[in-house]
């Protein structure tokens, strides 16, 4: 037996302008942080394994949010969740400007985390709910790119601010960011989201036993806590390599140095379209191959190949993530948002790894050791791409 669901009112058309800008300030936050981790080491008096790890605890929430949300979501008006979750960040991400120690500072940015993946699961649910699936793949794409940009301009605006105001002024900016996408999201989404069919008597976590059953979803989940364990590793410590010789960047020029992720905002959209014409393990593998490629460059003392190098990581990363976020979608069969969340959860896990054991490895072995480990990360990942299937 199972409860009847609503019909869903006729959706607003919604651009992949509107939808990317959507994914840009639900997930401005997440790396922003990373790029004046050097900052904050010497604020706190951490070391960079310390603050790498605090300032990442934002994926634990992420984690735990992700798997929530997808199988409380059923329950939830997804327009409603993710203004209000959009909204709530801003008090976490207010309250970092005042953290009086690392342990605080850790757990403003869980909390952080659990508001943004909140957001991010409702708002991916709500996409393959309103979609067709072209239209969906088409909107994955804009939304991930959205988060590409995030990358791209919240670490340079966080690194410019903390560059001229200190690192304070920076965390009320975002604050200020959050609200506004909590505004964006109430005015451009349709109300009334449809509930999904609940069949009586099941547990809240018939869901994630389901989907951890399919081997296809599984594959999926695997690859993308590895790439995210790989990104993490790869973008929290370069930036102390980049500040100490023979580069030694100001807190300014490290800011700058995120423009590398401009490429991955014209190559991430075209990740929907590329699954479609190769499959989506040829997509996942050569885009990870590609950046495995870059890795070697990082351990030049030359500023241009080490900027080619994490340009190549990042085009790589974040279009087999698109790629993998946009299968987990086609194939759960039922319930997606119980199988978005557990994807979410799966990956931010990864990124909570790999900023724990690539700092561990940074610390005591150095960035040559730390670039082999994130490489090898990235090469599970393709060897376990190998086996999706369209």
């Amino acid at each position: 037996m199972a409860t009847a669901a609503l019909a869903p009112p006729r959706p607003r058309l919604l651009s992949p302008a509107t939808v990317g800008l959507i994914g840009f300030l639900t997930l401005v936050d997440l790396f922003a942080t990373q790029a004046i981790l050097p900052s904050l080491a010497r604020l706190y008096g951490v070391s960079a394994s310390a603050i790498g790890l605090a300032a990442n605890a934002s994926t634990l929430g992420m984690a735990i949010a992700g798997l929530l949300a997808g199988v409380l979501g059923r329950h939830v008006d997804r327009r409603q969740g993710i203004w209000l979750s959009l909204a709530l960040l801003a008090l976490p991400t207010a309250f970092l400007a005042f953290a009086p120690g690392l342990l605080t500072f850790a757990l403003l940015r869980i909390a952080q985390g659990l508001c943004m993946a909140t957001a991010f699961t409702l708002t991916l649910t709500y996409l393959s709910e309103r979609c067709s699936e072209t239209g969906a793949t088409t909107a994955l794409a804009a939304y991930v790119t959205g988060g590409v940009a995030s990358n791209l301009v919240g670490r340079l605006t966080a690194a410019t601010i903390a560059g001229w105001l200190g690192p304070s002024a920076s965390f009320l900016f975002f604050a200020a960011l959050n609200l506004g996408g909590a505004a964006l999201v109430a005015q451009a989404l349709s109300r009334g989201a449809p509930m999904r069919m609940i069949e009586a008597g099941r547990r809240f976590w018939s869901g994630w036993a389901d989907h951890l059953a399919n081997r296809a979803l599984l594959r999926l989940y695997l690859i993308g806590f590895l790439i995210l364990f790989g990104f993490i590793g790869t973008f929290s410590y370069v930036g102390f390599v980049l500040a100490r010789p023979p580069l030694a960047l100001s807190m300014t020029a490290l800011g700058l140095v995120f423009l590398v992720f401009a490429p991955s905002m014209v190559t991430t959209p075209l990740a929907g379209a590329a699954a479609r014409r190769i499959g989506p393990a040829a997509a996942i593998v050569l885009s990870l191959l590609l950046a495995i490629a870059g890795l070697p460059l990082l351990l030049s003392n030359a500023l241009p190949a080490v900027l080619i190098g994490l340009a190549l990581v990042g085009i790589g990363t974040f279009f087999a993530q698109a790629v993998a976020t946009g299968q987990v979608g086609r194939t759960a069969d039922h319930d997606r948002a119980a199988a978005s969340g557990l994807y979410l959860s799966f990956y931010y896990c990864g990124g909570l790894a790999g900023a724990a054991a690539i700092g561990q490895v940074f610390d005591r072995l150095g960035w040559p050791a730390a670039t082999l480990g994130i490489g090898l990360s990235l090469a599970l990942a393709a060897l376990l791409g190998l086996g999706v299937r369209r």
